[in-house]
């Protein structure tokens, strides 16, 4: 009796007392916010530092990068082949970006809706397989694919849509094939994402109402998933704005976009503060584009909703 007071009376338990409480374990250090980020942060600061040098060095002159400085590079292009290189660069970046969406829509439709597993991640690992590939690889692919004797053409001449073999190298539709092709994962995954966070409860009760599918997806889905379809978009533009690979490969000197044409000013030239400057006014104009668009994407939504 006195030991089961004593025990009553909170005396410390033993090791073989199997009614003793499980010790608390102890608490782990509290990491301040800022050291967590701090691997984002520093990479974020060597971008930062990298622009600043470049948008420094588009002031220079040729030999004298970092001490003269003169707005002659930016005046120089005013050139009419680099405002058609200008162009050439946003209106397929523009392109693409459409095609690129549209088809992207049902395969992303597809990963989100898909009840097997096996079949979502076939999907995804289909999606991803060109973001595994160099683009080098992917340009030279293209190359055996769309040359007169390739694939492209005994194809579509085998179907008899054509009669004699396209020449689709070193032209502006063959450079957008390419473009589309790489930029394609770009755009499934924000849209795929978006969907998949759509509630079926919505396709349920306008089915109910008596929707079709084609005016579910329209009118449903594709509304509720516009933050997803903006940002594939967004990032479809901006990755072809930039891309280089591709257009060298398949469009060479012909099609010759703004990335061609910066390499081409330090490649053979050695002339870094043109190539800067060449570089600050396409990534000034890819911002201004995105800017733009998401608010003109923001104000439809808008009108949409007042209307309803």
């Amino acid at each position: 009796m006195s030991a089961l007071s004593s025990r009553r009376a909170g005396a410390p338990a033993t090791a073989g007392d199997s009614t003793a409480r499980p010790s608390t374990a102890t608490a782990l250090p509290r990491v301040p916010p800022l050291l967590l980020l701090a691997p984002i942060l520093a990479f974020l600061a060597v971008l930062i530092a990298a622009a600043l040098a470049v948008l420094r060095m588009s002031f220079g002159v040729q030999g004298n990068e970092w001490h003269a400085f003169t707005l002659q590079n930016y005046v120089d292009l005013g050139d009419a082949y680099f405002l058609r290189s200008l162009w050439l660069t946003l209106r397929l970046a523009f392109q693409s970006m459409i095609v690129a969406v549209v088809m992207a829509i049902p395969v992303a439709l597809a990963m989100a809706r898909t009840q097997s597993r096996t079949a979502r991640r076939l999907l995804l690992a289909g999606v991803l397989l060109p973001l595994l590939v160099n683009l080098l690889l992917q340009g030279y692919g293209w190359l055996v694919m769309l040359g007169p004797a390739g694939l492209v053409n005994h194809a579509l001449m085998a179907t008899g849509v054509i009669e004699r073999p396209v020449l689709w190298l070193y032209r502006e539709h063959g450079v957008l094939l390419g473009l589309i092709q790489t930029a394609f994962p770009l755009a499934v995954l924000p849209i795929s994402s978006a969907m998949r966070a759509v509630s079926r409860s919505y396709e349920e009760a306008a089915a109910t109402l008596g929707a079709s599918r084609w005016q579910t997806l329209r009118h449903v889905m594709l509304p509720l998933a516009m933050p997803g379809i903006v940002s594939g978009a967004l990032l479809v533009f901006a990755y072809n704005a930039s891309a280089f690979a591709v257009p060298l490969l398949l469009g060479g000197r012909r099609v010759p976009m703004l990335a061609v044409l910066v390499h081409d000013q330090v490649a053979p030239l050695l002339n870094w503060p043109a190539a800067s400057a060449s570089g600050v006014v396409l990534m000034a104009a890819t911002l201004a584009v995105m800017a733009v668009s998401q608010r003109l994407v923001r104000s439809l939504q808008r009108h949409a909703e007042s209307r309803s």
